[in-house]
């Protein structure tokens, strides 16, 4: 599981700033919504444009360039508006009864690239530039290694960690993590999985969409065939291709799912990778969960992954101040995003020791943890 990362010189957080998933000393939800002290997710909120999105792409730019095959411009995440020309990474996890830490960094001004993985306080590999040591297995020296690609992705896909259970536990755990943006909407995933809901039904059917939709009493389900039949209607199609119709049970007729609302549609999208995340120890970000979606189903949508995850977590950005309720959420779990002269700047609710008895949505909103816009209303 995913503890903590710490970002600087990225996207638009200039100064170094941490990401803790460790739990405080709360004792609210616990079972439900931490495992062996570690939180099963977090909650980014704040303003339009604060740098809540880009809190969740430092783990998305992790994902990438371990795995996606792809050329990424690295440049492109570096702050804009710090004199610093390299970006600095750290992320640490819990695997097994081990502890991993991850470095990297990125000297856009030297073109040079930067490595350092270490497992329970034992360095695996050290890399600057194009020299490496790595003891992963028996020592061994690399030079002329390429930059901006990370050497920890080339070992990998080259040995796949042969005789080190914790490196692939750990990698494997990385590869079942999803990223999607419900606004784009955009999903990305990191291994051969049937996560595009075309293939996904194609592969698994609707069953347990449908058993999810019965369990939370939705008035709707789902089926993927040639052929639906409705009391007035029935669409039928003569090629091999199924298509996706939505059937709400009040008035039994098929809904082609291009004819759904948005919200539906992101839900359709989005259960794949919650289921897939749930059962493999993923990490689910989700950009916008809010789009297209009732309070209601976001609040849903959260305790469900909660209370299921057996080790995967859920990281991401909503504007529903709703979910800011220590009934769904833990305060150590919920972090404000603040703009100003300096970037980004994170702010975690549990700081500011709010009481179990306290509305934490009243107190966001009165700006008691900041991360508030200031908007002054002009209109008479």
């Amino acid at each position: 599981m995913l503890k903590s990362y710490e970002i600087t010189n990225f996207k638009s957080f200039k100064n170094p700033t941490t990401i803790d998933l460790t739990t405080t000393s709360y004792e609210l939800l616990t079972d439900r919504n931490t495992k062996d002290g570690i939180l099963k997710g977090l909650l980014f909120v704040g303003a339009n444009a604060s740098g809540k999105s880009n809190a969740i792409i430092a783990m998305r730019f992790l994902l990438d360039l371990l795995f996606k095959n792809e050329e990424i411009n690295i440049g492109a995440y570096q702050c804009l508006f710090c004199d610093d020309s390299v970006i600095q990474l750290r992320y640490t996890f819990s695997v097994g009864e081990s502890e991993i830490i991850y470095a990297i960094g990125f000297d856009l001004e030297r073109g040079c690239t930067y490595e350092r993985l270490s497992s329970d306080g034992q360095v695996l590999l050290e890399r600057e530039g194009s020299y490496a040591k790595v003891t992963i297995d028996t020592p061994t020296e690399h030079n002329n290694l390429p930059e901006e690609i990370l050497f920890l992705r080339e070992i990998y896909f080259s040995t796949k960690f042969r005789g080190n259970s914790t490196l692939q536990l750990w990698f494997e755990e990385l590869r079942n993590s999803v990223y999607f943006d419900l606004y784009k909407p955009e999903g990305r995933r990191y291994i051969n999985a049937d996560l595009e809901l075309p293939e996904y039904l194609k592969k698994n059917g609707a069953d347990r969409i449908n058993t999810f939709f019965q369990m939370y009493r939705f008035d709707q389900s789902v089926e993927y065939a040639k052929k639906v039949v409705g009391t007035h209607f029935t669409f039928s199609t003569e090629s091999d291709e199924k298509y996706i119709f939505f059937k709400r049970h009040s008035i039994n007729e098929p809904i082609p799912y291009d004819m759904e609302s948005l919200g539906n549609q992101n839900l359709l999208r989005l259960l794949p990778a919650i289921f897939h995340c749930l059962d493999n120890n993923g990490i689910l970000l989700i950009d916008e969960f809010s789009s297209g979606f009732h309070n209601d189903l976001e609040r849903l949508l959260v305790r469900y992954f909660m209370q299921e995850s057996k080790g995967a977590q859920l990281i991401f950005v909503s504007h529903s101040t709703n979910l800011l309720s220590m009934g769904l959420l833990r305060p150590d779990q919920i972090y404000t995003v603040d703009f100003d002269d300096d970037g980004s700047r994170l702010n975690r609710v549990s700081d500011e020791n709010p009481r179990p008895s306290q509305n934490m949505e009243k107190m966001y909103l009165s700006g008691r943890f900041n991360g508030v816009p200031n908007y002054e209303n002009h209109i008479e």
